[in-house]
């Protein structure tokens, strides 16, 4: 079922001077910031607890200790794993958990590390030299911080659920999985005044037109 990514757990300090104020941000590269007990749901019917669990933001992957080490798990085994706040669904590579459901339609967000932007901000800051930027090191967390110069920027991944398939929260692609009436009632949605991609009220405002 899992692979080993990494043979121990070890502090990662980066820093980075971020500038973009709109953007979310963390200081740790994982969801929790202490691993968590979890119940993963696999492709074969089987079901797992792992007593300490956790997602890893810079794929939304799920990580897992076992045996002094942590481990990642292979998505393609994977269905669902539930946390105590929340569940995570596999959608294609990745896992995304469920914000709400309309009907037999949901809404879906994965929250990643936008890597390329924290390392350009890396590579402008005058402060920092010889950082390893290739992401092939040991996982990790970073103690939290209110300083933002240790802070990833994260951004979200929506997806909808539509009857029996995921469908990538965008213009081109919804476009394309929807009949024409439900493109119709998309653009009408989407010209209205407050509407924006990013936030979840207005995805599920959304949703509740084209399901």
């Amino acid at each position: 079922m899992f692979k080993v990514q990494s043979s121990k757990f070890i502090i990662l300090l980066m820093m980075a001077t971020l500038h973009c104020a709109a953007q979310t941000k963390t200081a740790i590269v994982t969801a929790y910031a202490e691993f968590q007990p979890a119940v993963v749901y696999q492709a074969d019917g089987r079901k797992l607890n792992l007593p300490k669990a956790n997602i890893f933001l810079k794929n939304s992957s799920l990580l897992y200790e076992s045996g002094g080490k942590v481990k990642e798990a292979n998505i393609k085994t994977l269905l669902r794993v539930d946390f105590k706040d929340r569940s995570y669904f596999r959608i294609d590579t990745l896992l995304a958990y469920q914000v709400d459901t309309i009907g037999s339609s949901a809404l879906f967000c994965a929250q990643l590390i936008d890597v390329t932007t924290y390392q350009q901000l890396i590579r402008n800051s005058k402060n920092i030299t010889n950082l390893d930027l290739s992401w092939m090191v040991n996982y990790a967390t970073i103690d939290a911080t209110d300083n933002d110069d240790y802070l990833f920027p994260l951004v979200p991944q929506y997806y909808f659920r539509l009857g029996d398939q995921f469908v990538l929260v965008h213009e081109r692609t919804l476009k394309r999985a929807l009949n024409k009436e439900k493109r119709r009632l998309m653009e009408t949605i989407i010209n209205q005044g407050g509407f924006s991609w990013t936030d979840e009220k207005s995805l599920l405002n959304l949703l509740k037109w084209i399901q």
